[in-house]
């Protein structure tokens, strides 16, 4: 039971990048002209970096999964402020 309140807090924390992307798109509207091309940068960096996180064993970094979640939030909250300011 606990495994599975687990993955659905996860799940929650990851869906909660698209309601803070689009909340900062529309705050921030200047700034997002100037780093459309370094947000791109930063979900590749993030998925590159998630994809080298996969192969480590937990027992050698014990923050693995929270760590994969965390950049996950960030790629999704990332294309969510490029896709939003594109429209």
């Amino acid at each position: 039971m606990v495994q599975i309140l687990t993955n659905l807090y996860y799940l929650i924390l990851i869906l909660l990048g698209i309601p803070s992307g689009i909340l900062l798109a529309n705050l921030c509207k200047d700034e997002i002209k100037n780093w459309r091309g370094r947000m791109f940068l930063v979900s590749a960096l993030f998925l590159i970096l998630i994809i080298k996180l996969s192969f480590i064993s937990i027992e050698r970094y014990l923050y693995k999964i929270p760590t994969i979640i965390t950049l996950f939030f960030v790629i999704i909250m990332c294309l969510t402020i490029n896709w939003k300011s594109c429209n």
